[in-house]
């Protein structure tokens, strides 16, 4: 944060253009009444403006703004009076006020000092260095008043940031957590997957070879693919990438044994080449997304 001295040393402020403000009090003064005037208008002008105005107290307003105006010719600009300049600046934030507004008003007073000092000075010189210490202090104030909206602004933008990075990380624990579940729930169906392969081996000796020697096979295949998904679920926890084709492998696989299965029941026609119709389209999917995965490695 900026002090006072700071401010001055910035805007090249001097003690001599404090001394020419300090001179061109007597005449603020006699006009304050004008400048209160013509500054109202045009704050009623404008409906932004005047809503505010009609809302507040204006009497008070009237006052608080023919204060300032006043106050750019004490001849005093220290820390004291930067404060008051950031009161003012966190009033208008309060109010609701765009900064536009603020620096649009500004500018009419701006146009209302200078004229006033073409009116009243015809040394063209004296007129130069009164109008350079008048656009010096207007520009400080202004600045200072800007700040409040800065700081109001960063406000908002670390609360935001705040919220969103809590979001961020409670979805990200959140996933995680299903990640797990899922890996958990993936072992769960591996170990009935083995616990069917057992039975189809028991059918073996049971004096059903054909059926338990295809459905032990059958069953062998959705292990192997279980450990797959397993070990793509792990990587995926570990950061790894996604990868879609042992979720395909998995539903292929357990289509396979379900046409093992079929056939030893011997199912009609009609069921088998359903299933076989089933098995193409998924291998033409598998094909297409390996393709496409391929050629995304090739790219990157």
């Amino acid at each position: 944060m900026f002090t006072m001295q700071d401010l001055r040393d910035h805007y090249r402020f001097t003690d001599q253009d404090a001394e020419l403000l300090l001179s061109l009090r007597p005449l603020a003064e006699e006009n304050q009444e004008r400048f209160s005037l013509e500054f109202y208008d045009y704050l009623y002008s404008l409906p932004e403006t005047a809503a505010i105005l009609n809302s507040s107290n204006r009497t008070r307003l009237r006052e608080m703004h023919n204060n300032w105006f006043v106050s750019l010719f004490t001849g005093i600009y220290d820390n004291h009076y930067m404060n008051h300049l950031t009161r003012i600046g966190h009033a208008h934030v309060k109010a609701g006020l765009s900064v536009h507004f603020v620096n649009a008003a500004m500018n009419q007073i701006r146009h209302f000092l200078l004229g006033l000092i073409d009116l009243n000075y015809s040394d063209r010189e004296q007129r130069r260095v009164l109008r350079e210490a008048v656009e010096k202090i207007l520009d400080m104030n202004l600045d200072v008043m800007s700040t409040s909206y800065r700081e109001e602004e960063m406000k908002k933008v670390f609360v935001s940031r705040k919220v969103e990075s809590f979001l961020i990380k409670a979805t990200e624990r959140f996933t995680y957590g299903l990640n797990l579940a899922l890996v958990l729930a993936l072992a769960g169906v591996s170990i009935s997957v083995v616990i069917l392969f057992v039975w189809d081996i028991l059918n073996i000796f049971k004096g059903d070879m054909e059926k338990g020697i295809l459905s032990a096979l059958g069953s062998l295949l959705i292990l192997w693919m279980m450990i797959e998904l397993m070990d793509n679920e792990i990587k995926n926890l570990k950061g790894g990438k996604f990868n879609i084709l042992v979720f395909i492998g998995v539903i292929i696989v357990a289509m396979i044994r379900e046409i093992l299965i079929s056939t030893l029941r011997k199912d009609d026609l009609t069921t088998q080449a359903f299933l076989a119709g089933t098995l193409l389209i998924l291998g033409i999917v598998y094909y297409l997304v390996s393709l496409a995965q391929k050629d995304h490695q090739k790219s990157s």
